[in-house]
């Protein structure tokens, strides 16, 4: 134990002497206090005296004690004389649980009054009692064995609890043991304050110790006795790369049959003492003396073995035999390092290799070449065709049966025959016949250069040679087929059906035309309007020499349905007449003019329609008459004379007369043209005569009206309406028997469309519709005043009302 150490420590402290009632004087007191220490862990026996206080007093005092050691923890530890001042220690103190103890001391005079009072503190003075303890207790870490000496393996800690300003609370570090011992490494210790980092010198070898244990001492400096603590250090080693990989044979046939490819020829075994399934360990094997790739190795990832394969078919006419050499690497770099002697200081004198990678392009050491003979084994070779794809050129629409061509095999065998036949694989059109004992290859059928399966006016024909032996061969060839170009084809419209606004100015719409020749039997094309009534002044093509042109319409073209035919020449002269449907329609209610449909379900024939709607035409005037005369109303009759209608001039050149389309449905003759509205416009047969002036005033009377007014249907209740017709209808065909009759002069005939312009417009008839269907009586509804009688046909109410009157 080291020895007392006592400290003087002078307290001038101001005390206030006993003041009398006469004087009131202050004095000044001196008090010499000792300082205290003690020993932790001091064996006693006790009580032991620690002390005095001394105090100078000409009276008596009492003495008390307050504070650590006493009334606080550590409780009852100090206690004092209440007369002398002797202090007395009772048990141990701890130092690692109490430095010091901090207390109070009190005295009392005569009076019991409080005479001084002072801080005092003893010292606790440290033993040797706590050995180094190490955090964590144990340690493990891993090292590559490729690292170089004088590498820092790990760092331990360690800790003692004693005073770290004595020599009781300092350690030192070292190496104990080190299991198991080899002659290519010595570790060593290297301490900073409390940590010991731990190195290696030499070269670390996995295969002369996977694992290393080291035994690390904490040793403190105690004066009377050191006291020390163990660790233990567990170094693991990583296997790399120090051994190299060697081919020690081969296992296989090392044969291959010529035109074999993907089959394993044979395997190489290899020998690596690196751990087993390391990337140290792994095999790389590279081929040497295979310009043209017949070959390929790869590795097997559980033997480790090079797997040799033939990837492209041999000929044993070229050759017999291939020799190959084979080298073989690791896919983890390859390092050395050898101990050439141990120093006791500093590091060891080692030889090391740089690293270097597997297939690096200036090797220090070369890797061996193990040499390997594959065996090219004679089979009997397919026939092959000379050459192997025939080209031939011809015309299309050649003639059938000519010859094209005569095809040419060999036998690369010459011992086993030279005898084939031949048999045609891929004619997908079916175009060539193929001599199965001559090879001669003939036209079957007209080839078509436009013909789908033709690319690129080639054709192609796969034909086969199969040799006449016990195990037949079969080489394949191709004849590709050239076809030159023919002017076979017209040009054609490539949309025959097209649309435009009603304008006042000039319109137009795109046309184009297409031919599947090649030029120059194509375009650029020729157009040309082939003349007619509806051509001249209305349409025009401009320009008339291209692949797109301008189809003009003029603007005395009005609404309706329009064909023309177009004469339409390649650059080689040929033509054809294509026909192009126009519809002109007014698009002021929608931005865009689209085409309809004509419907065409005729229920009679041309001929038959014809003569219903001129049997008509003549009935409708005696109904009216007929009418007429039961109506009291007066009839205003035309100074034309009587039996025909007043003359009306309301109905325009270009006038669209637009009816419901139940109306359209049941008009007397005529196509229908469905529009976007729901309405019909009529293609009419026209007559002459009072019938002309009749269907006139229907027309602009009753058709014009019912843009206007809702149709109404006629009642089939009525049965005399039903008797009148009919008795009409009858009278007129008996009439029609006889050859004076005016009317049958004249056959049926079609004038125009409704709306078209004429310059001589009194000689114009106008049109009626004749449907496709039966007659229907609702068609002369919603006439005006002046044809109230005419009206009063389809007007039910308006007879019943006249019997009544």
């Amino acid at each position: 134990m080291r020895k007392k150490m006592m400290t003087l420590i002078t307290l001038f402290i101001t005390c206030v002497a006993t003041i009398s009632a006469q004087s009131k004087i202050r004095q000044k007191r001196t008090w010499i206090v000792d300082s205290f220490n003690i020993e932790e862990e001091s064996p006693g026996p006790f009580p032991y005296s620690l002390g005095k206080i001394n105090i100078e007093r000409p009276y008596l005092v009492m003495f008390f004690l307050k504070g650590m050691g006493i009334d606080e923890d550590p409780k009852d530890v100090l206690s004092i004389n209440i007369r002398t001042g002797e202090v007395l220690v009772h048990k141990k103190v701890d130092y690692e649980t109490y430095k010091n103890l901090s207390f109070r001391f009190e005295a009392l005079n005569e009076n019991f009054k409080l005479d001084t009072k002072l801080g005092v503190e003893v010292h606790i003075l440290d033993i040797n009692d706590h050995a180094p303890v190490f955090n964590p207790p144990h340690y493990e870490t891993t090292l590559e064995e490729s690292v170089s000496q004088g590498t820092l393996i790990t760092t331990v800690f360690a800790s003692d609890r004693d005073d770290p300003s004595t020599p009781n609370g300092t350690f030192s570090f070292t190496l104990d043991s080190v299991s198991p011992k080899t002659d290519n490494i010595e570790f060593y210790i290297s301490q900073i304050e409390t940590k010991g980092n731990i190195y290696f010198k030499g070269c670390l070898d996995y295969q002369k110790a996977q694992t290393y244990t080291l035994s690390i001492k904490a040793t403190d400096n105690g004066d009377k006795k050191q006291l020390s603590n163990t660790s233990r250090v567990v170094l693991k080693i990583i296997d790399k790369n120090n051994c190299l990989p060697e081919i020690t044979g081969q296992t296989g046939p090392g044969k291959i049959k010529e035109r074999e490819s993907g089959v394993e020829v044979l395997r190489l075994i290899v020998r690596d003492d690196d751990t087993n399934g390391s990337p140290a360990w792994k095999a790389i094997f590279t081929l040497h003396e295979d310009p043209e790739n017949y070959f390929k190795i790869h590795t097997d990832p559980k033997t480790n073995e090079g797997i040799l394969t033939v990837i492209k078919p041999m000929d044993y006419e070229e050759q017999t035999t291939r020799n190959l050499t084979i080298s073989v690497e690791n896919e983890e770099p390859y390092f050395s390092c050898k101990v050439k002697s141990p120093t006791t200081s500093d590091l060891w004198d080692v030889e090391t290799l740089p690293k270097k990678f597997r297939r690096s392009p200036a090797p220090i050491d070369p890797p061996k070449l193990y040499p390997v003979t594959i065996i090219v084994e004679d089979v009997n070779d397919p026939p092959e065709f000379v050459p192997p794809v025939k080209k031939i050129k011809i015309k299309e629409n050649t003639k059938v049966g000519t010859i094209l061509d005569t095809l040419k095999v060999k036998d690369p065998d010459k011992r086993f025959g030279s005898s084939f036949r031949f048999v045609k694989g891929e004619d997908k059109n079916d175009w060539v016949t193929v001599n199965s004992e001559t090879g001669q290859v003939s036209v079957a059928k007209m080839m078509d250069r436009e013909s789908p399966l033709v690319n690129a006016s080639t054709y192609s024909v796969i034909v086969y040679a199969v040799s006449k032996d016990k195990l037949p061969q079969t080489g394949t060839g191709t004849l590709v087929i050239h076809l030159d170009d023919e002017n076979d084809n017209v040009p054609q419209l490539v949309v025959d059906t097209v649309s435009i606004c009603l304008s006042d100015e000039k319109a137009m719409t795109e046309i184009s035309a297409k031919d599947p020749d090649l030029p120059p039997y194509t375009a650029p094309f020729q157009y040309e309007l082939l003349e007619d009534d509806q051509i001249e002044g209305k349409w025009k093509i401009e320009p008339n020499h291209g692949i797109l042109v301008n189809l003009v319409k003029e603007n005395t073209v009005y609404a309706g349905l329009y064909k023309i035919r177009i004469k339409i020449s390649d650059s080689d002269g040929n033509s054809s007449v294509q026909n192009l449907s126009i519809t002109v329609c007014d698009c002021t209610s929608k931005p865009s003019c689209q085409v309809r449909g004509l419907t065409a379900q005729a229920s009679l024939s041309a001929t038959g329609i014809m003569i219903f709607a001129f049997l008509l035409l003549l009935v409708i005037p005696l109904m009216a008459l007929q009418l007429i005369k039961k109506q009291k109303k007066t009839m205003i009759f035309p100074k034309d004379g009587p039996g025909s209608l007043i003359k009306s001039n309301t109905e325009d050149r270009g006038t669209d007369c637009e009816v419901s389309l139940e109306i359209s449905q049941s008009v007397m003759s005529g196509n229908i043209v469905k529009t976007s509205n729901g309405f019909s416009k009529q293609r009419s047969i026209l007559y002459n005569g009072s019938t002309k002036s009749l269907y006139r005033q229907i027309k602009n009377g009753s058709m014009m009206e019912s843009t206007r007014k809702k149709h109404s249907t006629c009642s089939t209740e009525d049965v005399h309406i039903k008797n009148v017709l009919k008795n009409q209808l009858s009278q007129r065909l008996a009439q029609l028997q006889t050859s004076e009759q005016e009317l049958s002069n004249y056959e049926p005939h079609c004038y125009a469309y409704e709306g078209e312009q004429d310059e001589n417009l009194d000689d114009n008839f106008d049109t009626i519709s004749v449907p496709e269907t039966d007659f229907n009586l609702d068609i002369p509804t919603n006439l005006e005043l002046r044809f109230t009688n005419l009206a009063a046909v389809c007007r039910p109410d308006s007879i019943t009302s006249e019997r009544k009157k």
